[in-house]
Formats: structure tokens, C-alpha cells, sequence
């Protein structure tokens, strides 16, 4: 029984955080807030705690290339299945049917479930999910549909939203392409090197190889700000919550969440049946496949597109459909 007060708890704070915005107390922009704080202090300081705390194995960083596998597989399909839709449905399917919410839901739902050993499972396959959802969904929904990231979609193209996607812009000049090639590659770069969990995770990999142990002190400044990442998240969730004003936007978001539990329950056949692993760490893989959509899609979807509150929706939708599918796991998968 107690196993199960955690994740109530946290799916409490999701609905409170979505009956605070109801009630004005929260300002429809304020998600943006917590946003900020989740992605730059808290998530950082849990995935720092969790490396400090918890002995990581080199053979381990396997689970981060299946995590990476995992986050890439689903984009090229999306972007073929959708092939006849208009381009922004095309990139709202496209970002948030990618990617894993593991630091923000996982960390703290596992936490409870698996306790603290977990952790390094799931930071494992957070460093390859990392990759996906901080920016590399993000930069391949842009390249594939040709989106310029410098402006939102609706100002592109005239505002035509009935084209698959937007005309290829090729620059005719040899010194024109090359200056264009390198202000893609700049992007890029800027992109992965912009993201704070993505700079920890590298940092973190670094001092794990070079063997380099940061004082015992960084834990004990750190893990109140970790500790605070399950609730900020989960309270940013809620804040993102909105239900669809018509039937098309619930097409949008029932598509999101059909494609994403068949992606899910193949990753994690692939884990229990394939993966090289023992029965805990698999099981814990299992789960971690489970997770709902990436907080950074909602980000990605509000930059480009302009819907946070539908990419906030799915979020909500998943991440109960993923504490109950992590729930039943934890009690049928024996470890």
C-alpha cells in the first residue's frame, strides 16, 4: 500500500496545480515559470544528486543508446504516417510522440516504487533520451518538414497551414550554402549546448570516465533542490493542463496517445525479452519505457507551434495512463 501513496501524491499535485490555474490563482503563462526552474535548477540538481549518490557503471551506458534508439525510432515513422496531414499537425504529432519524460516523472515515481538504485537505471537511459527530447526531435521535426526554427510556423509560408509541409528554402549561391550550412550547424550546437540537463549529463559522463568525485559538500547543497523536481514538475504538468476546445484538437491529442502506447509496448518487449540485463534492471527499464511525453515537448510545441495547452494535455493524459501502466509493472514484473 504504501507503494502506491507516492505516485497518488504526485498525480494529486498534477490536478492541483491544474485547479489552482482554474481558479486564477495561477496565471495561464505562469507554467512558463516552473518551466524555467525545472529545466535550469531542479532537474539538473536531481540528475547531479543521483550520480553522487548512486555508483554508476561504464558497462551501463548501453541503456543510453538503447534510450537514444528509443527517443529516435518513432520520429521518421510519425513523419510517414501523418504524410497527408496539414504540417502543423505533422509537427505537433511529430514532437510530442518522441521522447520520454524520464527526469521530471520517472526519477520520483521510480524513486518510490524501486527506490534509489533505480536512479541509476533511469539516468542511464536519460542520457540518451536527453539527446532526443532536449533537442535532437526538436532540430529532425524542423529539418524533415523544413521549419525555420528562428520563427513560429504560423508566420511562415504566408500562414499556409494546408501544405504537408513547408517549401524547401536552398540557397543558389556556393558562399550562400556554405554560410547556411553553418549557421545549421551553429543551431545545432546551440541547441544541445543551451540545454542545462543535457550539459549535465555530459559533464556528468566526463568525471564518471576521468574518475573525478566532486566533495561530499555538492550532495548536501544540491539534493534539497533535487528533492523539489517531482513536485515543480508535477505542478508544471498541472499548470499545463487544458481540455481541447473542439473535436479536432482531441483528434490531435487522442493520435499523440495512440501512437504512443505501441511504440511503448514494443520498446519494452524489446527490453524484457532482448536487453542483456538482469531482472531488476530490465524491470526498471520496463517502466522507464512507460513514461509519459517529454516536458520538453511542450516547450518545443509552444516555440514552434504555439499549443502549449494541447502538448500540456497530452502530457497530462500520458503521465496518467503511464502511473497507472508503471504501477501495475511494479506489481506484475517480478525483479
Amino acid at each position: 500500500m504504501s507503494g502506491l501513496i507516492h505516485p497518488i501524491t504526485l498525480l494529486a499535485i498534477v490536478f492541483v496545480g491544474y485547479g489552482f490555474k482554474r481558479a486564477r490563482i495561477f496565471g495561464e503563462k505562469d507554467y512558463r515559470i516552473l518551466q524555467r526552474i525545472v529545466f535550469n535548477l531542479t532537474l539538473p540538481a536531481a540528475i547531479i544528486v543521483s550520480f553522487l549518490t548512486n555508483p554508476h557503471d561504464p558497462k551501463l551506458l548501453w541503456i543510453s543508446l538503447f534510450g537514444l534508439a528509443c527517443g529516435l525510432f518513432p520520429t521518421p515513422i510519425l513523419y510517414f504516417i501523418s504524410r497527408h496531414k496539414p504540417v502543423n499537425e505533422r509537427a505537433f504529432l511529430m514532437l510530442n510522440g518522441a521522447g520520454f519524460n524520464i527526469g521530471n516523472f520517472c526519477f520520483p515515481v521510480m524513486q518510490s516504487m524501486l527506490g534509489s538504485a533505480s536512479l541509476v537505471t533511469g539516468a542511464m537511459f536519460d542520457m540518451g533520451n536527453c539527446v532526443v527530447v532536449a533537442a535532437g526531435n526538436n532540430l529532425l521535426t524542423q529539418r524533415l518538414l523544413h521549419i525555420n526554427p528562428d520563427k513560429p510556423l504560423s508566420e511562415q509560408n504566408h500562414g499556409d497551414m494546408t501544405v504537408t509541409r513547408l517549401p524547401r528554402i536552398k540557397p543558389k549561391d556556393k558562399d550562400a550554402r556554405r554560410l547556411a550550412r553553418r549557421a545549421t550547424m551553429r543551431g545545432i550546437a546551440k541547441s544541445f549546448l543551451t540545454s542545462v540537463p543535457f550539459d549535465t549529463y555530459l559533464l556528468m559522463i566526463v568525471l564518471m570516465f576521468t574518475g573525478v568525485k566532486l566533495p561530499s559538500v555538492v550532495v548536501d547543497i544540491l539534493s534539497p533542490v533535487g528533492d523539489a523536481n517531482g513536485f515543480c514538475s508535477m505542478l508544471m504538468v498541472g499548470m499545463l493542463m487544458d481540455f481541447p476546445n473542439n473535436r479536432k484538437e482531441i483528434s490531435q491529442a487522442l493520435r499523440v496517445v495512440a501512437w504512443r502506447i505501441p511504440f511503448a509496448a514494443l520498446f519494452c518487449l524489446v527490453t524484457w525479452f532482448l536487453l542483456p540485463y538482469d531482472a531488476a534492471t530490465r524491470k526498471a527499464i520496463v517502466m522507464l519505457c512507460m513514461a509519459p511525453t517529454a516536458v520538453f515537448a511542450t516547450l518545443f510545441s509552444d516555440r514552434v507551434l504555439g499549443n502549449a495547452k494541447m502538448a500540456g494535455f497530452c502530457l497530462s493524459v500520458t503521465a496518467v495512463m503511464g502511473m497507472v501502466a508503471m504501477t501495475a509493472a511494479n506489481y506484475l514484473i517480478p525483479a
